[in-house]
């Protein structure tokens, strides 16, 4: 299955000069956890509500940082093609739990979470208990 499959084609995205509260708003507005960073259509940096929690604290005046100052350069991205099976590989290798998904031409095309492929795979485990139990007469899950 391509990761095309699974992504979500609605991304959320900001631009480089987006003040901190604005990117928070945004993140609140869309209830989303992560906003990517475009120039020309191509991702250049994304930013986590984590890494925005932790300017707080960081630093003297949070209020005054951009997008671009918050975001993590240059994401690791994925292949609209990809195969699927492949990403948590890549998530666990980049550690992060979000790629944003590229077309052929390296245009932002989507974005994949960790979340994403463990529902993805509990749907596919799902089918396959299915199978299962219709070719194996009078097996039945323990009931715990």
């Amino acid at each position: 299955m391509p990761v095309q499959d699974i992504a979500q084609e609605d991304v959320v995205t900001v631009e480089r000069d987006a003040e901190a509260s604005e990117v928070a708003r945004t993140m609140d507005d869309e209830r989303v956890g992560a906003v990517v960073v475009v120039e020309d259509d191509e991702p250049a940096g994304i930013v986590t509500d984590r890494t925005l929690g932790l300017s707080v604290g960081q630093e003297d005046d949070p209020a005054s940082l951009t997008a671009e100052d918050l975001m993590s350069e240059d994401p690791e991205t994925v292949a609209a093609d990809a195969e699927a099976y492949e990403l948590a590989v890549q998530f666990g290798e980049a550690k992060v739990r979000r790629l944003p998904v590229v077309d052929d031409d390296g245009s932002l095309a989507g974005i994949v979470s960790l979340d994403d492929v463990i529902a993805t795979s509990a749907e596919e485990l799902e089918e396959a208990a299915k199978v299962i139990e219709a070719q194996s007469p009078g097996y039945a899950p323990d009931e715990r």
